[in-house]
């Protein structure tokens, strides 16, 4: 990792640079492939997912013989783990239901809030080098939660045809109605437009590379909504003397291995804290099987060193992070303040492993500086809320006269007179 001691503010910027393609290197591509499929359907899906995955399929949904055996195939200790992990999330998110609200804004009208669930949503969960059934858990237990009737799965398949056992017992497990193995760019393109098999959805969850992610945002163009426009992981640690460099050096090394556009970074005010996470990250990467994938990451990463905590604050709120580890004996003041992070991490003891499996919090997190304006996903994700009102007669007669106004200082006529109609008929 680069060490940097003391950067001025001007430098900020290009030291916080994201290791990511432009848009613009990747649109073409996706554009490409949206066309074919929206023109021939499940005849692009085969065809990309032969020329990206390596394998021809006669049939893209997962079967219910699939799914038992995969169910067979999982370690009764995997199994426990799940369920643990199932029954944690469940809890965090059920906590974020809240119940409708009424208020009289004036004698005779009442207004009101009621929320809904999105009826049709489609979970993207990565497969390739590392098969992130826990995205399932962080996805499909909401869309539960929230009542949402069809909930559509697409997951890459292997070179034999399969996929992961654990993303397809998961997927039973937390109420996927259907699982297609279609990955990457095809596989947005799919729920986008919907195929012979695969059915178009009205929103778009879950992680997945910097073409995943394009694709996502392009799929905003066809009137379909993503929970957020996701990319490469990212994890920043904030670390003073009181922390554990063992524990930082393993939390980098985390983020560092999910994938060679992954970025990490180390903000401290202690020198000798960067040098003794670097040691330890030399050290521990040996041991790592995804090492040369964690190593291509960490050439991407940065240790930082600054003067102080308020100057190491604005610096981290600056960036953005994805996921934020505060490990300090002064962690209150970070805490309180941070004011762009997708999620929070507090102490020597709360690894970011943590919130990617089983504390409760969701891991579908908000990347690449996006935490700046958007939240990870949660319960109201899967939800939009439809606002209600009704009117007496009373009620439009205390509230018309200022319609009436507004409507004829805005220009609008006919405005004015679907209240006007009414004030006179009353009359």
């Amino acid at each position: 990792m680069k060490k940097i001691v003391n950067p001025d503010r001007a430098e900020w910027a290009e030291i916080l640079k994201r290791p990511t393609q432009s848009v613009a290197d990747i649109e073409e591509t996706v554009n490409q492939i949206f066309d074919e499929i929206r023109s021939k359907g499940n005849l692009a899906i085969s065809k990309y997912t032969e020329l990206f995955d390596g394998i021809k399929l006669d049939e893209l949904k997962v079967s219910d013989t699939e799914i038992r055996e995969a169910s067979t195939s999982i370690s009764e200790e995997l199994k426990e783990a799940i369920d643990l992990a199932k029954k944690n999330i469940e809890k965090f998110h059920a906590a974020q239901k809240t119940e409708k609200f009424k208020v009289e804004t004036m004698p005779g009208v009442e207004c009101w809030q009621e929320k809904k669930p999105i009826q049709k949503v489609g979970l993207y969960i990565p497969g390739g080098t590392a098969p992130l059934f826990s995205s399932i858990l962080m996805l499909a237990i909401p869309a539960n939660l929230a009542g949402c009737k069809e909930i559509v799965l697409c997951s890459p398949p292997d070179k034999n045809g399969n996929i992961n056992p654990a993303i397809l017992y998961t997927a039973k497990l937390c109420g996927v109605t259907k699982i297609f193995k279609v990955g990457g760019i095809q596989a947005i393109g799919a729920m986008t437009f919907g195929t012979e098999d695969i059915p178009q959805v009205y929103k778009i969850f879950g992680p997945g590379n910097q073409f995943v992610t394009v694709a996502k945002q392009l799929a905003t163009k066809y009137q379909v909504a993503i929970d957020m426009p996701a990319g490469p992981s990212e994890l920043l640690v904030y670390a003073d003397d009181s922390a554990n460099p063992a524990f930082v050096a393993s939390d980098l090394l985390s983020q560092a291995e999910h994938g060679k556009d992954s970025q990490v970074i180390l903000v401290t005010t202690s020198e000798a804290m960067a040098v003794k996470v670097s040691e330890e990250i030399e050290e521990q990467l040996e041991q790592l099987p995804r090492k040369a994938i964690a190593e291509k990451a960490i050439e991407n990463s940065r240790l930082i060193v600054v003067r102080e905590e308020k100057e190491a604050l604005e610096l981290i709120n600056e960036y953005g992070p994805e996921h934020f580890i505060v490990c300090s004996k002064n962690e209150g003041y970070f805490v309180e303040n941070v004011e762009n992070a997708g999620s929070v991490f507090i102490g020597n003891y709360a690894p970011e492993s943590a919130g990617d499996y089983a504390s409760g919090t969701n891991h579908t997190l908000p990347t690449n500086g996006y935490a700046k304006q958007y939240s990870g996903v949660n319960l109201d994700s899967f939800m939009k809320t439809i606002s209600f009102q009704k009117i007496s007669k009373s009620g439009i007669q205390k509230i018309g006269p200022a319609i009436e106004l507004l409507a004829q200082a805005e220009g609008l006529q006919a405005h004015k007179n679907a209240v006007s109609l009414r004030l006179k008929e009353e009359d």
